[in-house]
């Protein structure tokens, strides 16, 4: 590690309140590639970081299949048509991505603070970066409870809201996932995902979408308009107002 990036660990130790150094079963990390999360065990998947530049983005941005895709249906994009778009659980932003990638404005709410940390990490990254930078310009960040945040929103009001909440699923492929092995130990559930729809209805003005898993419950509450089925995932979506060019 530099001296550069011992300051900026320690400086980031500190915006957390996160200790420096020590025993623990998870670790952030400060380096050339940038912010990453490393699970310390023996069995450890390699680190975890948000990378909006190469890998995985990058093959989506380039070949995703445009306004076919799933979610760019659930969210309503048609010919003329861009809503503005609340995804009011970033996580690792990549939703948010494919979404502005096809031209949408999408604000970002992640409420786990080390989330974030990766989250605007990535950002800062991709910010430099000629191809990628006028995309994630489109994705500005807030970090906060989204509920709090949609009950006291000030700004002009989204066209809609995009939900992925955590669900506390038992399936052990869902684990697989090295995102998945990270993330629930250190985000858990979204216990409150019921509050969280409310709240996102009561702020969108034309509709909300939630991904969930394809043979999960919807949320309890309001019953969705619809919904659109892939082969592992599925999006409910609460149509409020027609979208139109």
């Amino acid at each position: 590690m530099t001296p550069a990036d011992h300051a900026s660990a320690a400086q980031l130790a500190q915006e957390l309140g996160l200790p420096l150094g020590g025993d623990a079963e998870f670790a952030l990390q400060v380096g050339v590639d940038g912010l990453q999360l490393q699970e310390l065990s023996h069995s450890a998947p390699g680190p975890l970081r948000v990378d909006f530049i190469e890998g995985a983005l990058a093959h989506r941005r380039q070949f995703g299949g445009g306004s076919g895709q799933m979610i760019a249906k659930a969210v309503g994009i048609q010919p003329g048509v861009r809503p503005t778009i609340l995804d009011a659980t970033a996580g690792l932003g990549r939703d948010a991505f494919i979404l502005a990638c096809l031209d949408c404005h999408v604000q970002m709410i992640e409420r786990n603070p080390i989330v974030a940390a990766l989250l605007a990490d990535g950002l800062r990254r991709a910010r430099l970066d000629v191809q990628v930078a006028g995309i994630v310009q489109r994705m500005p960040l807030l970090v906060g409870d989204a509920i709090e945040l949609m009950s006291t929103w000030t700004a002009q009001a989204p066209q809609v809201i995009h939900l992925d909440p955590m669900f506390p699923s038992r399936d052990k492929s869902a684990l697989v996932k090295k995102e998945m092995r990270l993330f629930k130990p250190l985000v858990g559930a979204d216990d409150d995902a019921p509050a969280l729809l409310a709240a996102a209805l009561a702020l969108a003005t034309h509709r909300v979408v939630v991904k969930r898993p394809r043979k999960a419950p919807a949320i309890v509450g309001a019953a969705p308009t619809y919904s659109l089925e892939g082969k592992s995932s599925r999006y409910d979506i609460y149509a409020k107002k027609s979208l139109k060019p």
